[in-house]
Formats: C-alpha cells, structure tokens, sequence
C-alpha cells in the first residue's frame, strides 16, 4: 500500500469516526426541517467553536454527501486544500473566502447568504467570519482537509 493511499485510508477513518455520530441519513429518502438537524461538534480538523451536522450520506465513505457547518462570529480557517472538488452554498450569514497559500484578507471575496462557491481539489484557499454563519458542503467523499502550514492544523495542537 502507497503512501498515498495509507494517507486516504487515515483520513477516511479520522472522519468516520468524528462525524459519524451526526450522519442522519445514509441512503433513501432525506427531508429535515431546521429544528430537527442534529447538531455536535465539528470535527477537530476545523478549529474549535464550528459545529457540524451530516445531512445526506457518509464524507469518510465514496459517494455523495452533503454538511452543514455553523462557524461562530470572528471565525477563521487557515490557508488549506481538499482532496476532493468542495460546494460551498452560504445559508445565513457572510463566509469570507481567499485564495492562495498564504493568509491575506485583501484577497478575499465577501460571500453572503445565497451565494456559492467551487474550488476544484487541492485549491489552496481560507475563510473568515466577522458573524455567526451556517454554510453548507456537498460534494463527493471520502472529505477531508489538509493546512498548507501543519501548524495550524488543529489536530497537532
């Protein structure tokens, strides 16, 4: 076995075992008003205060799937990169994204509810809040994160 795919197989279970518990529905028919999403922590490849909830399949498992992140007010991701394309859709609130390997907010594009973004795998990109926001993801798993400074990956904290 690769490295590469040791490091998939690593991931897949990271995130099996951290979102496991709030994937609500892994096949069929799925329809959830707001009140009844099941919210927990994120996994602890964000930083801490995100919450989680897995609406629609498995993103430690191939095939679709669908999440949905709240991310407090003065939330920030450091520059990183997704081994798969990610689909962000904001719901409430306003997601600010940058592109590139290296912090710097004046590259960065306002994103308020309604809007959408696609960044292809491996696009190095960050993301702040000034307020509490709820984005959704969906793509194709298994999803996973990857920092372009290993010290800000939470995991090594």
């Amino acid at each position: 076995m690769g490295a590469i795919r040791r490091w998939e197989t690593l991931l897949s279970i990271t995130v099996a075992l951290f979102l496991g518990p709030f994937v609500q529905a892994q096949s069929g028919h799925v329809a959830f008003s707001p009140a009844e999403i099941q919210w927990g922590d994120a996994p602890p490849s964000l930083p801490k205060g995100a919450q989680a909830a897995v609406l629609e399949g498995n993103p430690a498992e191939a095939g679709p799937f669908t999440m949905r992140v709240k991310l407090p007010a003065n939330y920030k991701i450091p520059p990183h990169w997704h081994p798969t394309i990610e689909h962000v859709t904001v719901l409430s609130g306003t997601l600010n994204i940058g592109m590139g390997d290296a912090w710097d907010e004046t590259k960065g594009k306002a994103l308020s509810a309604g809007s959408f973004a696609a960044m292809p795998p491996q696009m190095r990109h960050f993301a702040w809040t000034s307020e509490a926001t709820i984005i959704q993801l969906h793509g194709t798993g298994p999803w996973g994160i990857s920092y372009v400074n290993s010290a800000d990956d939470p995991r090594n904290r």
